[in-house]
């Protein structure tokens, strides 16, 4: 099984030090001070005389009997992702000067693009997570999304930089995606147009109650400054209970989540192990002080590597209830080397495997929540095609997304089994003229679009997110059980 990962739009896996990185196309997980992983790579060694002998001979035979010039820099580079390759490793990769500088920029946050997270798996791409915000996410891409086609050009079989570079373009620019995803049986269309993603990566409210809600998108340099802005403001407002919210949270930097477990996790308790080739594990430890107030966390199948790890910590050393969805499941340790190569190159190595504090290896399992809950059906719907005007006795999959969407509206379609019934066209017709559009009872490409529109909007309304309510209502228990005991 071959699985190559990079970072797709928000990557923050490279930053010159040890980095957990994640399997994705968004970002992953940077370590900026830790001395100790980087220890853990050995520089030494290199190529044999027998080795170098060989891999020159190839070169050499190319070069001579190809029946066409070679780019002699392809060749080596080709070379290097061969054994990145037959490592068999999502997570270790080889970036030429082109996509390093990218990778570069995406760091320094000046990228543009659908904003997801992806990575490759059996020839395909798949979608780890939409960074929240982003035109993926508004658009409806989902978490294992498999990308077939971007704008007609199949992916299949590419190399991740590849896929990432059809799918990455400039602001203002049209990708028209493909998407097979499971329980639906036939692809899914999806128009995206391109865009600056949103780099604020913490927002914080007040709930009722007093319940402090903090969201963090991903964790880059600036995050644990940020989160310790809100927190301190949530706290002079009286805040008794924090729910922190790291759904589709694709990771982020190593450094910045410690400093944010640290806040909640008592002095002297683990935050995470690492542990290398020789089965040596260190403990990263708390020099915090811990909260006097109850947490819980929320996450679901797009929360990757760092949001893990704050998961991990806040559970097992800080007593945080976990609410959502399991997790996805990263568990290893990447180092990124580009000082080593004077090309503009980089090489990024896993090294090590994390732990959580209790010893788990959550890798490809994902960390299971306290509290499961999971969002309402309209929540993973599938757009509709727009191509087909859907009709009275029509019997698809596009008709029961569209079955799916009316019923969360309001307009009680009575079924969501994908059959057009008279009920169904009554619930259109009514839709339509609510909308003030064309009243037919068909769902047109018009209609569609206004359908979707509102789902988008009710998804967005807090009081339809099970799990946050889920997470709030934790936190107001905890809060009430501490009461009754005072």
């Amino acid at each position: 099984m071959k699985k190559r990962t990079v970072v797709f739009l928000v990557l923050l896996a490279m930053l010159g030090g040890s980095v957990l990185t994640l399997a994705l196309t968004g970002a992953g997980l940077s370590t900026q001070a830790a001395p100790t992983l980087s220890s853990l790579a050995d520089f030494s060694g290199g190529l044999k005389k027998d080795e170098a002998k060989k891999i020159g001979t190839a070169l050499g035979l190319i070069q001579s009997n190809y029946y066409q010039d070679v780019d002699r820099s392809k060749l080596i580079d080709g070379a290097i992702n061969g054994m990145m390759q037959s490592l068999d490793d999502p997570y270790s990769s080889y970036m030429g000067k082109k996509t390093a500088k990218e990778f570069e920029e995406t760091i320094e946050g000046s990228f543009s693009g659908i904003g997801a997270e992806v990575s490759t798996e059996n020839g395909n791409v798949v979608v780890v997570s939409p960074i929240k915000g982003s035109p993926a996410e508004k658009a409806g891409i989902r978490a294992k999304d498999i990308i077939l086609t971007v704008n007609g050009e199949s992916l299949h079989g590419l190399e991740l930089n590849e896929a990432v570079a059809k799918i990455r373009g400039p602001k203002g620019s049209e990708a028209k995606l493909t998407i097979k995803r499971s329980g639906s049986p036939a692809p899914i269309e999806f128009k995206i147009v391109r865009a600056d993603v949103d780099l604020e990566t913490v927002k914080a409210h007040m709930e009722p109650g007093k319940v402090g809600v903090i969201e963090i998108t991903q964790f880059s340099l600036n995050t644990a400054e940020r989160f310790k802005q809100e927190l301190s403001k949530l706290e002079s407002e009286g805040m008794q209970g924090l729910v922190i919210d790291v759904r589709n949270n694709p990771g982020g930097v190593l450094s910045v989540v410690i400093d944010i477990a640290e806040q909640f996790v008592p002095k002297g308790k683990a935050i995470v192990q690492v542990e290398d080739k020789n089965k040596k594990r260190e403990q990263n430890v708390s020099k915090g002080s811990g909260k006097p107030y109850p947490v819980t966390l929320l996450m679901n199948k797009g929360s990757a590597s760092a949001s893990e790890i704050l998961a991990g910590a806040l559970q097992q050393s800080a007593g945080a209830k976990l609410v959502g969805e399991n997790s996805f499941g990263k568990g290893t340790v990447q180092t990124s080397f580009n000082k080593q190569f004077d090309d503009g190159s980089l090489l990024k190595i896993t090294i090590a495997k994390w732990l959580t504090p209790n010893g788990s290896w959550i890798h490809q399992k994902g960390l299971k929540p306290d509290i499961a809950v999971e969002q309402p059906d309209y929540f993973s719907v599938a757009p509709i095609n727009k191509e087909t005007t859907l009709k009275y006795n029509m019997n698809n999959a596009d008709v029961k997304s569209a079955q799916t969407m009316l019923d969360a509206l309001g307009y009680k379609p009575g079924r969501k089994d994908g059959y057009f019934d008279e009920k169904t066209a009554a619930a259109v017709k009514s839709f339509q003229k609510a909308q003030n559009l064309s009243v037919s009872g068909n769902v047109d490409a018009k209609t569609a679009e206004h359908l979707e529109t509102a789902l988008i909007g009710q998804i967005r309304d807090p009081k339809n997110d099970n799990q946050l309510k889920a997470g709030i209502a934790e936190v107001q228990k905890e809060i009430a059980a501490t009461a009754s005991k005072h």
